[in-house]
């Protein structure tokens, strides 16, 4: 038996929950779930089953449905738990709550009627997805599901094209050749970029290439799953030393070397150390 029955304190417990391996939860999350008052899932019966894999029983307690189309009727009842003094556990169907989840609304009500709000961590397709995909981590926007149609999906593209970090994108099976293609097109397709699938699953693939070389791969493939979709910041042509020297010389005017440093090495997809070191000299130097 892995989990214990504690003594929870009243409130709103988000519990992470396996992207694919069930042994993937953490031993705190079946510890909350264990010990809850009331547990509500985005989906019962996955919770019910993920319950049942690890041998967590239920003890009489049913587990409540809740998710985007609940409405506030269905959310009233969890609060009202609340307001009782109960502890109330709330899972998605897989990964992190409102991370392209459910639950934002009912963690801001609870929080804003002032009860206590945490989380137990665990599993994130994102976070996932980004330590596998060979394309920077420093810094990441995730930016959840594009828009279906083309023309939307390609403004939606343009709006992130300058963004000084690694692009984050769920995407359908239905739709991810579609979607690789209209990214070469609006940002470039030299850009890095990564197709990942299935993540923590049997059939787990990471795709990594350019845009333009997975965008000619992708059609001839049949692909299936959960994926999240990668690709690397804008890359400007090389810069010249002067260049870097002129650019770094207005930030310091601003900012501190450290963070002078991070933005012109972000800007100019540079190493950051070399940044640092020149920024001390041109410090020293005025």
């Amino acid at each position: 038996m892995n989990h214990q029955t504690v003594k929870l304190q009243p409130g709103l417990y988000f519990v992470a929950t396996p992207i694919g391996s069930a042994r993937d939860i953490t031993l705190r999350a079946l510890d909350v779930l264990a010990s809850a008052d009331v547990i509500a899932a985005e989906d019962t019966r996955s919770m019910k089953k993920l319950l049942e894999i690890h041998g967590v029983p239920l003890n009489g307690r049913h587990v409540l449905s809740y998710h985007d189309h609940s409405g506030e009727s269905t959310r009233g009842k969890l609060l009202a738990h609340l307001e009782a003094g109960k502890s109330v556990a709330y899972a998605s169907e897989a990964g992190t709550p409102l991370i392209a989840d459910p639950g934002y609304h009912l963690s801001l009500a609870a929080a804003e009627a002032g009860h206590l709000v945490t989380s137990a961590p665990g599993p994130s397709a994102i976070i996932t997805a980004l330590s596998l995909s060979g394309l920077p981590t420093d810094s990441f926007f995730f930016a959840g599901f594009l828009p279906n149609a083309k023309k939307a999906r390609q403004t939606a593209l343009e709006a992130v094209r300058d963004v000084p970090g690694t692009l984050v994108f769920y995407e359908s099976p239905k739709r991810v050749t579609a979607m690789v293609a209209d990214a070469a097109e609006v940002l470039g397709g030299g850009r890095k970029a990564a197709v990942a699938r299935e993540l923590t699953k049997k059939f787990e693939e990471v795709l990594r290439g350019s845009l333009d070389e997975l965008a000619v791969d992708l059609p001839g493939r049949t692909i299936k799953g959960e994926i999240v979709v990668l690709i690397d910041r804008q890359r400007g042509e090389a810069a010249s030393d002067d260049d870097v020297e002129a650019a770094l010389k207005d930030a310091l005017e601003t900012l501190s070397v450290r963070d002078a440093s991070d933005a012109i090495a972000k800007a100019y997809g540079i190493n950051r150390r070399k940044v640092y070191q020149l920024a001390l000299k041109l410090q020293k130097a005025s």
